[in-house]
C-alpha cells in the first residue's frame, strides 16, 4: 500500500538557490589522517584520484580531504578493504567540492561526503557504488557513543569509533547543494532504469543529499526501488540516520529551521522499480518547474512503498500536471 503526505499551501515562489562553482580540480589529504591520494593523468583533460589507506575502526574507514573535487572525465576511486561498512569522508579545506566525474568504492560500503562548504555535482558526475550514498553539507557526523567527526572542529585530532553514524549535526549557514544534469532522465519507458546518467544507488540502498538550498536542473537522481533523500536545512539543528532495510531513514524532529528546494530544467527524481522504492523530501518550501519530476511508481509485481513530501511553509507546481507521481499495485 502507498501512501503521499503532502503539508502545503499552494503558492508561487520567486527564490532561486545558487551556489559558486569556480572549479578546482583536485583532491587532495589535510594531513590529519592517513589518507593517502595519488594523482594520474591520462591526457589533458582526464585526472583520476586513487584514494588509500584512511583510519579505521571496526567496519568504519574514515578519510580527511583538504579539496575534494573531480573534473569531467576524471575520477575519484575509494580503494577500501571490501569489509569495510561505512566509508567517512570530510573535507576541511573551505571550498566547495565541484564533481563532474566518477565516484567509486569497493564491495557495499556506505560513503558518506561532508562539505560544510558545499557541494556542486556536474552533468557528468556519476556514481559506483555498492552500498548507500550521501552528500550532505553538514557540519559533523554524530555516532551513538557521542563522538563527533567533525569538518570544521580542527583543533584536535579526531576521535574515531567503531559505532555506526546516527546523525548530521549542522552550524548556521550551511552550504548548498547543487546538481546539474542534461534534462534527459525523465521516465520514457518502464524499464527498472531507463538512462545511464545522473547519480544512481543500488535497488535496496539510499541516495540522500542534505544540506543548505537545493538546486536540481536537469538532474537525474534514480534507485529502482531503493530511498531517496532530500532535505534542506537552512540553520543550526541535527538530522538523525536510522538504519532501515534500504539504507537509512531520516528524521528532521530537530531541525526546525529548514531551507529551500528547487527542482527545474526537467528534474527527474526517481524510486521506481519492481516495487516502487521510498522517497522523503523536507524542505520550507518546494519549486518544481519546466516539467521536472518527483516519481515513485510501480512498475512490476511487488508493493509500492511511501512518499513523504514535508513542506511546512509552500509547494509550487508549475507547468507539470504530473510533478509528484506515485502509482501502487
Amino acid at each position: 500500500m502507498r501512501s503521499l503526505f503532502v503539508i502545503l499551501p499552494l503558492v508561487s515562489l520567486g527564490w532561486l538557490a545558487s551556489i559558486n562553482t569556480v572549479r578546482a580540480q583536485e583532491v587532495s589529504s589535510d594531513g590529519s589522517l592517513s589518507t593517502t591520494v595519488t594523482k594520474t593523468v591520462t591526457n589533458s583533460n582526464d585526472l583520476n584520484f586513487t584514494i588509500e589507506n584512511g583510519n579505521r575502526a571496526g567496519g568504519n574507514l574514515f578519510h580527511s580531504f583538504s579539496q575534494f573535487s573531480v573534473p569531467n572525465g576524471g575520477s575519484a576511486v575509494f580503494q577500501n578493504p571490501v569489509d569495510v561498512q561505512n566509508i567517512i569522508s570530510r573535507v576541511t579545506g573551505g571550498s566547495i567540492s565541484n564533481i563532474d566525474g566518477l565516484i567509486r568504492a569497493n564491495g557495499s560500503a556506505n560513503l558518506f561526503l561532508i562539505n560544510p562548504a558545499g557541494i556542486a555535482f556536474g552533468p557528468n558526475a556519476s556514481l559506483s557504488i555498492g552500498g548507500s550514498f550521501f552528500a550532505t553539507t553538514a557540519n559533523s557526523l554524530l555516532f551513538g557513543d557521542g563522538v563527533e567527526f567533525s569538518a570544521t572542529n580542527l583543533a584536535t585530532p579526531p576521535v574515531l569509533t567503531v559505532n555506526i553514524p546516527i546523525g548530521l549535526r549542522f552550524r548556521d549557514n550551511p552550504g548548498s547543494i547543487q546538481v546539474q544534469g542534461d534534462g534527459r532522465g525523465l521516465r520514457s519507458t518502464t524499464d527498472l532504469i531507463d538512462t545511464t546518467d545522473g547519480l544512481r544507488v543500488q535497488p535496496d540502498k539510499t541516495l540522500a543529499l542534505v544540506g543548505g538550498n537545493i538546486s536540481l536542473e536537469g538532474a537525474t537522481l534514480k534507485t529502482a526501488g531503493g530511498r531517496i533523500e532530500l532535505g534542506s536545512v537552512a540553520g543550526e539543528g541535527q538530522v538523525s540516520l536510522t538504519p532501515i532495510n534500504k539504507g537509512f531513514s531520516l528524521g528532521y524532529d530537530a531541525a526546525t529551521n529548514l531551507g529551500n528546494i528547487q527542482l527545474s530544467k526537467q528534474t527527474a527524481v526517481d524510486a521506481s522499480g519492481d516495487g516502487a522504492g521510498d522517497m522523503q523530501v523536507v524542505s520550507q518550501r518546494l519549486t518544481l518547474t519546466d516539467g521536472s519530476s518527483i516519481e515513485a511508481g510501480t512498475l512490476g509485481s511487488q508493493s509500492g512503498g511511501t512518499l513523504v513530501v514535508n513542506v511546512p511553509e509552500s509547494v509550487d507546481i508549475s507547468d507539470n500536471y504530473q510533478s509528484l507521481y506515485v502509482t501502487s499495485s
